[in-house]
């Protein structure tokens, strides 16, 4: 059975985030995410500075099973990259929700997140698939 946080919020395309007290938020993908992939031995990131929407691709991983589009569960400015990933892009399988977080941004609108799945919902959604 896959970890599922309860601290996070989830989308139906397996990422999380995790909103802190400044209004910024963490994205990453899930250990179910990364377990499907297998080794990931690449990660394309957004660019600081630009704008992803929630629902939309921001990025993709690479493993050595296939490539999977990343998408950004919320909307707002990419504050920050996790460049560690580009010499260790493992960090993906060994710690997905926490060394091997994709990108940071600027929330849009809080709001949005009323729309996520809570880990309840998301775990219902992996146990239907595992």
């Amino acid at each position: 059975m896959s970890q599922i946080p309860a601290d996070l919020k989830y989308i139906e395309t397996h990422q999380w985030v995790r909103v802190a007290s400044d209004g910024t938020a963490a994205v990453g993908i899930t250990d179910f995410a990364q377990d499907q992939l297998g080794d990931v031995v690449f990660v394309e990131l957004p660019e600081v500075g630009a704008t992803v929407t929630g629902g939309e691709e921001a990025g993709v991983a690479e493993s050595v099973k296939s490539a999977s589009d990343v998408f950004s569960p919320v909307t707002g400015e990419v504050i920050e990259i996790n460049e560690s990933l580009d010499e260790e892009p493992e960090k993906l399988n060994d710690d997905p929700y926490g060394e091997g977080w994709l990108f940071r941004v600027k929330l849009a609108d809080e709001g949005e997140l009323d729309g996520l799945m809570d880990a309840d919902a998301y775990g219902e959604l992996v146990a239907d698939v595992e």
